[in-house]
C-alpha cells in the first residue's frame, strides 16, 4: 500500500519480457494505471515490492537475460516511471528475491546466488537503492531458495528460506541492521525421508511480535502433492524451538 493509501503491484509481463506496475485507482482496486518500468532484455521475473521511507515504491526483481539482481525505485506515488539500478551482477544472482525496509529506512533484499548456491542479502546504500552492500549469509550446501524477508521486533532482518541440500526450512536472523552477518537456524527438516520441507516460504511478524512462517512440505522431492505448514517462532531469533500447526 502506497503513501497515497492505494495498492501498488509489481509483476512480470512475460509476453514482452518486461517489469510492469499496476497502481490501483481506488481502495478496492477495481481498476488501475499500468506502467512499464523496465523492458531492457528479459526482466521482471520474481518481483517483490515495498514502500520506502520516502513514500515511494521500491521493487527488487531478477534480470533473466543478464542473470542480475535489479531494483526499480519509483519516481512518483503512481510509479509511472522509475530509476533502474543493477545491484549484483556477480554470476547468476537475484533469483527468488524479497524486499523490505530496515529500521534504518533503507531497503534490505534477500535473494539466491544460483552460481554458488548461497543465500545473499543486499543492503541499499540510499533510499533509491542505486547501490548496495552485498553479503553472503549462508553458503553451507545448496541454500537460499524461496527467500522471504521481514524486519523483526528487534529491528533486525529475518529471512526464511529453503535448504535444498538438507531438504529443510531455515531462518537467518541478521546480526546488524545492514545484515552483513546472520545467525542461521534449521526450523523444520526430515533427514529420514529427505522430502522437501520448506518450499515456498513466506514470513511475517505477528501481533505478538514473533515471526510466523508459512511453507510447503512435499511428500517426495519433485512431487507436487504436499502439505501447508506453519512455524510460529518462540523468540525474535527464531531458534529451532517452535510450535508447528
Amino acid at each position: 500500500i502506497g503513501a497515497d493509501g492505494l495498492g501498488l503491484i509489481s509483476y512480470a509481463d512475460f509476453t514482452n519480457e518486461a517489469l510492469k506496475v499496476a497502481h490501483c485507482s481506488n481502495a478496492a482496486c477495481t481498476s488501475a494505471t499500468i506502467s512499464t518500468l523496465d523492458s531492457d532484455g528479459d526482466v521482471g521475473s520474481v518481483t517483490s515490492i515495498t514502500i520506502g521511507a520516502d513514500g515511494l515504491g521500491l521493487i527488487s526483481y531478477f534480470d533473466s537475460l543478464n542473470k542480475n539482481l535489479k531494483v526499480a525505485h519509483c519516481d512518483n506515488a503512481a510509479c509511472t516511471s522509475a530509476t533502474i539500478s543493477t545491484l549484483d551482477s556477480d554470476g547468476d544472482v537475484g533469483k527468488e528475491t524479497s524486499i523490505t525496509i530496515g529500521a534504518d529506512g533503507l531497503g534490505l533484499i534477500s535473494y539466491r546466488d544460483q552460481t554458488n548456491k548461497n543465500l545473499k542479502v543486499a543492503h541499499c546504500d540510499n533510499a533509491a537503492c542505486t547501490s548496495a552492500t552485498i553479503s553472503t549469509l549462508d553458503s553451507d550446501g545448496s541454500v537460499g531458495t524461496d527467500t522471504s524477508i521481514t524486519i523483526g521486533a528487534d529491528g533486525l532482518g529475518l529471512i526464511s528460506y529453503y535448504d535444498f541440500t538438507n531438504t529443510a526450512l531455515k531462518v537467518a536472523h541478521c546480526s546488524n541492521t545492514m545484515c552483513t552477518l546472520a545467525t542461521t537456524s534449521t526450523i523444520d527438516s526430515d533427514r529420514i525421508s529427505f522430502s522437501g520441507w520448506g518450499y515456498n516460504t513466506s514470513i511475517s511478524i505477528g501481533a505478538d511480535g514473533l515471526p510466523l512462517i508459512s511453507y510447503i512440505q512435499l511428500k517426495e522431492i519433485g512431487v507436487a502433492d504436499g502439505n501447508l505448514k506453519v512455524a510460529h517462532c518462540d523468540n525474535a531469533f527464531c531458534s529451532p524451538y517452535f510450535r508447528r500447526r
